[in-house]
């Protein structure tokens, strides 16, 4: 038996999300699974390093699976890809060792979100940023995102009412202007339900001035959901990179 680690690539806009379900079989680990074993003759499972929600995209999932034996790790990436649909693609294969686990062993995520703030959404990228045209004081958001940087509950960022812990613990925020655009980056050691798009949605609250930087401290302690600010869209989060040791 042998253990790989895959690294992958999909647009989300059209999948239910990464994990497999009954009712479709639109979901990106439905679709590798599949075509895993059409290529290798029998059923692996593929086993994620978290979920991604419905039409959340990724430029370095990680996923783990285990063959019979050894295999060519470029002739087995070419042929998975020939058969995956376009939107999904395997970036890299490499052979790991026997008991790793993309989900158990991994110690970190980074994640980004991209907004577009121009009067109307530059066409070629407006499936894949949030339209927001709003002024927005970038050094208030900064500011309330310092206080949410380290080690926190954040009950009041997830809608997933039966979390077992809600501590998390985020290394780092970083909000970065491209133009007419800005992307906001997230790197932590994990991140619940629809918590990164929460953190955005508030932190945009922060800059067009609807809250005080400070409101962020309240926020967290109240432990409350409708404290929160509003949920923005998946379309424009991406996970980015997923770390191991």
């Amino acid at each position: 038996m042998r253990t790989y680690k895959l690294t992958i690539a999909y647009d989300g806009s059209k999948y239910q999300g990464w994990q497999k379900q009954g009712n479709t079989s639109l979901t990106i680990q439905g679709m590798l699974e599949s075509v895993v074993e059409k290529v290798v003759g029998y059923y692996v499972p593929v086993n994620g390093s978290g979920r991604t929600d419905r039409g959340v995209h990724a430029k370095g999932q990680t996923a783990s699976i285990v063959l019979a034996g050894m295999i060519d790790t470029h002739e087995f990436m070419c042929n998975i890809n020939e058969q995956l649909p376009s939107d999904i693609q395997i970036l890299q294969v490499d052979l790991v060792k026997n008991g790793f686990h993309a989900r158990l062993g991994a110690k970190g995520k980074c994640y980004e979100y991209w907004l577009d703030l121009r009067e109307k959404p530059e066409v070629f990228t407006r499936k894949y940023t949030y339209h927001f045209p709003k002024k927005l004081q970038i050094s208030e958001m900064k500011k309330a995102a310092s206080f949410l940087v380290g080690e926190h509950d954040f009950k009041a960022f997830t809608d997933k009412k039966d979390e077992k812990s809600t501590i998390r613990c985020i290394y780092d925020i970083k909000i970065e202007e491209y133009g007419s655009k800005i992307k906001i980056e997230y790197k932590g050691n994990g991140f619940m339900y629809h918590m990164i798009r929460i953190i955005t949605g508030t932190l945009l609250e922060v800059g067009d001035g609807r809250r005080k930087p400070e409101e962020v401290c309240t926020i967290l302690e109240s432990k409350k959901r409708g404290n929160a600010g509003f949920l923005v869209p998946a379309r424009g989060l991406f996970l980015k990179e997923v770390y191991y040791e």
